[in-house]
Protein backbone atom coordinates (compact mmCIF):
# COMPACT_ATOMS: atom_id res chain seq x y z
CA UNK A 1 0.00 0.00 0.00
CA UNK A 2 1.08 4.11 -0.71
CA UNK A 3 0.06 6.66 1.46
CA UNK A 4 -2.68 8.55 -0.63
CA UNK A 5 -0.84 11.74 0.03
CA UNK A 6 -1.64 15.43 -1.46
CA UNK A 7 1.34 17.37 0.40
CA UNK A 8 4.68 14.96 1.36
CA UNK A 9 4.22 13.49 5.48
CA UNK A 10 7.04 13.81 7.58
CA UNK A 11 7.27 11.28 10.23
CA UNK A 12 9.62 12.56 12.71
CA UNK A 13 10.37 11.86 16.39
CA UNK A 14 12.58 13.61 19.11
CA UNK A 15 15.05 12.66 21.83
CA UNK A 16 14.97 15.43 24.79
CA UNK A 17 16.43 16.11 28.16
CA UNK A 18 13.17 15.60 29.45
CA UNK A 19 9.31 15.19 28.98
CA UNK A 20 8.34 18.99 30.03
CA UNK A 21 7.66 21.04 26.56
CA UNK A 22 7.91 24.07 28.18
CA UNK A 23 11.63 23.59 30.36
CA UNK A 24 13.23 20.42 28.11
CA UNK A 25 15.79 20.74 24.82
CA UNK A 26 16.14 18.30 21.76
CA UNK A 27 18.41 16.73 21.89
CA UNK A 28 18.20 14.48 18.50
CA UNK A 29 15.72 15.07 15.78
CA UNK A 30 14.60 12.24 13.09
CA UNK A 31 12.16 12.73 10.43
CA UNK A 32 11.14 10.40 7.26
CA UNK A 33 9.64 12.18 4.35
CA UNK A 34 7.11 10.57 2.58
CA UNK A 35 5.89 12.39 -1.05
CA UNK A 36 3.15 11.49 -2.92
CA UNK A 37 4.89 9.46 -5.64
CA UNK A 38 5.65 7.35 -2.62
CA UNK A 39 9.73 8.44 -2.39
CA UNK A 40 11.40 8.87 0.97
CA UNK A 41 13.55 10.78 2.78
CA UNK A 42 15.36 10.45 5.34
CA UNK A 43 17.50 12.62 8.50
CA UNK A 44 18.91 12.31 11.70
CA UNK A 45 20.90 15.05 13.72
CA UNK A 46 22.17 15.69 16.82
CA UNK A 47 21.20 19.05 18.64
CA UNK A 48 23.26 20.50 21.51
CA UNK A 49 20.31 21.70 23.88
CA UNK A 50 22.73 23.84 25.92
CA UNK A 51 22.47 22.42 29.14
CA UNK A 52 22.60 19.13 30.86
CA UNK A 53 21.08 16.27 29.66
CA UNK A 54 20.00 14.37 32.32
CA UNK A 55 21.11 10.69 33.46
CA UNK A 56 17.77 9.64 33.77
CA UNK A 57 16.89 10.61 30.11
CA UNK A 58 20.43 9.43 28.57
CA UNK A 59 19.21 5.72 29.89
CA UNK A 60 16.34 6.13 28.06
CA UNK A 61 17.61 7.41 24.77
CA UNK A 62 21.84 6.81 25.33
CA UNK A 63 22.30 10.00 24.27
CA UNK A 64 25.12 12.33 26.80
CA UNK A 65 26.41 15.45 27.09
CA UNK A 66 29.41 14.26 25.83
CA UNK A 67 27.43 13.05 22.41
CA UNK A 68 26.19 16.58 21.37
CA UNK A 69 28.78 18.70 22.82
CA UNK A 70 30.26 19.19 19.44
CA UNK A 71 26.90 19.43 18.04
CA UNK A 72 25.07 22.59 16.65
CA UNK A 73 22.25 24.19 18.45
CA UNK A 74 18.45 24.27 17.42
CA UNK A 75 18.80 27.56 16.93
CA UNK A 76 21.51 27.34 14.21
CA UNK A 77 19.72 24.27 12.20
CA UNK A 78 16.18 26.16 12.61
CA UNK A 79 15.93 27.32 9.42
CA UNK A 80 17.15 23.98 7.63
CA UNK A 81 14.51 22.23 10.21
CA UNK A 82 11.54 24.30 9.00
CA UNK A 83 12.68 24.30 5.07
CA UNK A 84 12.64 20.37 5.45
CA UNK A 85 9.31 20.40 6.77
CA UNK A 86 7.87 23.37 4.66
CA UNK A 87 4.36 22.35 3.23
CA UNK A 88 4.96 19.14 4.95
CA UNK A 89 1.69 17.78 6.94
CA UNK A 90 3.12 15.71 10.18
CA UNK A 91 2.86 12.60 11.87
CA UNK A 92 4.51 10.76 14.63
CA UNK A 93 3.95 8.62 17.74
CA UNK A 94 2.38 10.88 20.96
CA UNK A 95 3.07 13.73 18.45
CA UNK A 96 0.14 16.03 18.97
CA UNK A 97 1.07 15.81 22.84
CA UNK A 98 4.70 16.20 23.30
CA UNK A 99 6.75 16.54 19.63
CA UNK A 100 4.65 19.10 17.82
CA UNK A 101 4.68 21.65 20.95
CA UNK A 102 8.11 20.79 22.20
CA UNK A 103 9.12 21.40 18.23
CA UNK A 104 7.22 24.89 18.11
CA UNK A 105 8.61 26.12 21.53
CA UNK A 106 11.93 25.47 19.88
CA UNK A 107 11.00 27.68 17.20
CA UNK A 108 9.45 30.16 18.87
CA UNK A 109 13.16 30.50 21.45
CA UNK A 110 14.72 30.61 18.10
CA UNK A 111 13.00 33.41 16.27
CA UNK A 112 11.41 31.24 13.80
CA UNK A 113 8.41 32.26 12.29
CA UNK A 114 6.36 29.10 10.80
CA UNK A 115 2.67 28.78 10.88
CA UNK A 116 1.69 25.00 11.56
CA UNK A 117 -1.72 25.43 12.25
CA UNK A 118 -1.69 24.89 8.35
CA UNK A 119 -0.81 21.56 8.66
CA UNK A 120 -2.22 18.47 9.17
CA UNK A 121 -1.23 16.16 11.75
CA UNK A 122 -1.35 12.70 12.03
CA UNK A 123 -1.05 10.95 15.93
CA UNK A 124 -0.03 7.31 15.05
CA UNK A 125 -0.42 6.48 18.94
CA UNK A 126 -3.39 7.84 19.65
CA UNK A 127 -5.07 5.83 16.09
CA UNK A 128 -3.71 2.88 18.51
CA UNK A 129 -4.80 3.85 21.49
CA UNK A 130 -8.40 3.94 20.21
CA UNK A 131 -7.83 0.66 18.58
CA UNK A 132 -5.62 -1.21 20.88
CA UNK A 133 -4.48 0.56 23.96
CA UNK A 134 -0.45 -0.32 23.85
CA UNK A 135 3.33 1.41 23.43
CA UNK A 136 5.31 1.80 19.94
CA UNK A 137 7.09 -1.15 20.28
CA UNK A 138 3.78 -3.20 21.30
CA UNK A 139 2.62 -1.60 18.34
CA UNK A 140 5.13 -2.60 16.04
CA UNK A 141 5.13 -6.04 17.19
CA UNK A 142 1.41 -5.83 17.30
CA UNK A 143 1.15 -4.81 13.26
CA UNK A 144 4.12 -5.54 11.92
CA UNK A 145 4.80 -9.15 13.60
CA UNK A 146 8.25 -7.56 14.35
CA UNK A 147 10.26 -6.70 17.49
CA UNK A 148 11.23 -3.56 17.30
CA UNK A 149 15.57 -3.24 17.56
CA UNK A 150 16.44 0.14 18.63
CA UNK A 151 13.84 1.57 20.44
CA UNK A 152 14.22 4.83 22.07
CA UNK A 153 16.57 5.99 19.07
CA UNK A 154 14.92 8.89 17.52
CA UNK A 155 15.62 7.14 14.03
CA UNK A 156 14.17 3.90 14.73
CA UNK A 157 11.24 4.91 16.54
CA UNK A 158 10.64 7.03 13.37
CA UNK A 159 10.98 4.35 10.93
CA UNK A 160 8.65 1.95 12.90
CA UNK A 161 5.67 4.64 13.27
CA UNK A 162 5.67 5.13 10.01
CA UNK A 163 5.91 1.01 9.02
CA UNK A 164 2.85 1.13 12.48
CA UNK A 165 0.61 3.37 10.47
CA UNK A 166 0.83 1.37 7.29
CA UNK A 167 0.09 -1.83 8.95
CA UNK A 168 -2.92 0.40 10.60
CA UNK A 169 -4.27 1.18 7.02
CA UNK A 170 -4.20 -2.01 5.95
CA UNK A 171 -5.95 -3.95 8.81
CA UNK A 172 -8.26 -1.73 9.37
CA UNK A 173 -10.76 -1.10 6.30
CA UNK A 174 -12.88 1.88 8.14
CA UNK A 175 -9.15 3.88 8.41
CA UNK A 176 -9.33 6.20 5.32
CA UNK A 177 -6.00 6.52 3.04
CA UNK A 178 -6.51 10.30 3.55
CA UNK A 179 -4.39 12.71 5.92
CA UNK A 180 -7.33 14.53 6.24
CA UNK A 181 -9.06 12.49 7.84
CA UNK A 182 -5.89 10.37 9.86
CA UNK A 183 -5.58 14.64 11.29
CA UNK A 184 -9.24 14.60 12.28
CA UNK A 185 -9.07 10.68 13.89
CA UNK A 186 -5.57 11.07 15.74
CA UNK A 187 -6.74 13.78 17.90
CA UNK A 188 -8.72 13.77 20.98
CA UNK A 189 -9.82 17.89 21.11
CA UNK A 190 -9.42 20.28 18.72
CA UNK A 191 -6.57 22.40 20.08
CA UNK A 192 -6.05 25.85 20.16
CA UNK A 193 -2.58 25.52 21.24
CA UNK A 194 -0.06 23.25 20.97
CA UNK A 195 -0.30 22.10 24.51
CA UNK A 196 -3.54 21.40 24.39
CA UNK A 197 -4.41 24.36 27.05
CA UNK A 198 -6.58 26.06 25.17
CA UNK A 199 -9.06 24.20 22.66
CA UNK A 200 -11.89 25.07 20.82
CA UNK A 201 -15.57 24.06 20.59
CA UNK A 202 -17.81 23.21 17.43
CA UNK A 203 -18.35 26.43 16.59
CA UNK A 204 -14.58 27.50 16.89
CA UNK A 205 -14.80 29.37 19.84
CA UNK A 206 -11.98 28.92 22.78
CA UNK A 207 -12.12 27.15 26.11
CA UNK A 208 -9.93 27.26 28.95
CA UNK A 209 -9.07 23.00 29.27
CA UNK A 210 -6.77 23.00 32.27
CA UNK A 211 -7.40 24.31 36.58
CA UNK A 212 -10.30 25.73 37.52
CA UNK A 213 -11.48 27.24 34.82
CA UNK A 214 -11.61 24.27 32.66
CA UNK A 215 -14.86 24.24 30.73
CA UNK A 216 -15.03 28.14 30.46
CA UNK A 217 -14.99 30.22 27.87
CA UNK A 218 -11.85 31.83 27.90
CA UNK A 219 -13.37 35.49 27.05
CA UNK A 220 -15.54 34.69 30.25
CA UNK A 221 -12.71 34.04 32.72
CA UNK A 222 -11.15 37.51 31.11
CA UNK A 223 -14.17 39.47 32.23
CA UNK A 224 -14.59 37.59 35.43
CA UNK A 225 -10.84 37.41 36.27
CA UNK A 226 -8.82 40.53 35.07
CA UNK A 227 -5.83 38.78 36.90
CA UNK A 228 -5.60 35.28 35.09
CA UNK A 229 -3.86 36.78 31.91
CA UNK A 230 -1.48 38.36 33.96
CA UNK A 231 -0.79 35.22 35.95
CA UNK A 232 -0.28 32.97 32.80
CA UNK A 233 2.00 35.14 31.32
CA UNK A 234 4.01 35.33 34.40
CA UNK A 235 3.75 31.62 34.96
CA UNK A 236 5.98 28.79 33.50
CA UNK A 237 3.24 27.84 30.46
CA UNK A 238 4.52 27.36 26.81
CA UNK A 239 5.47 30.56 24.58
CA UNK A 240 2.81 29.07 23.11
CA UNK A 241 -0.03 28.52 25.03
CA UNK A 242 0.71 32.26 25.58
CA UNK A 243 0.46 33.74 22.25
CA UNK A 244 -2.66 32.03 21.65
CA UNK A 245 -4.62 33.86 25.13
CA UNK A 246 -2.71 37.15 23.90
CA UNK A 247 -4.36 36.86 20.16
CA UNK A 248 -7.56 36.01 21.66
CA UNK A 249 -6.72 38.96 24.63
CA UNK A 250 -6.08 41.63 21.67
CA UNK A 251 -8.89 40.59 19.28
CA UNK A 252 -11.34 41.21 22.00
CA UNK A 253 -9.50 44.59 23.00
CA UNK A 254 -10.47 45.89 18.96
CA UNK A 255 -14.29 44.97 19.55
Amino acid sequence: MQLNLKNPLVFFDLETTGIDIVNDRIVEISYLKIYPNGKEESKTMRINPERHIPEASTEIHGISDADVSGCPTFKEEAKNIANDIEGCDLAGYNSNRFDIPLLAEEFIRAGIDIDMKKRKFVDVQTIFHKMEQRTLSAAYKFYCKKDLVGAHGAAADTKATYEVLMAQLDMYPDLKNDIEYLSAFSSFNKNADFAGRIVYDDNGVEYINFGKYKGKKVTDVFKEDQGYYGWIMQSNFALDTKRVLTNIRLREMKK
